[in-house]
């Protein structure tokens, strides 16, 4: 296996391991997101491992929707 495609599983790893250190959870989800992606690089170097590239997309979809989408509904709900 070529190094950089063993260096993204290890990168993709720590990050992962990473995001369940800090207290704070949108720090959880951004770390968390970030090892989505590289988890999702490693998939397709991989040659497409689709259970690795698809579970990590739905993750990903899921730590973006709370980062953005519900954090601007909870921000609305506060004004009213």
């Amino acid at each position: 296996m070529n190094d950089y495609i063993e260096y993204t599983g290890y990168l993709a790893m720590t990050l992962l391991v990473i995001s369940f250190i800090p207290k704070r959870l949108g720090a959880i989800r951004i770390i968390n997101f970030a090892g989505c992606v590289f988890f999702i690089a490693y998939g397709i170097l991989l040659g497409w491992k689709w259970p690795i590239i698809i579970s990590n997309g739905l993750i990903a979809i899921i730590q973006l929707y709370h980062l953005f989408v519900k954090k601007q509904s909870q921000t609305t709900d506060k004004r009213d």
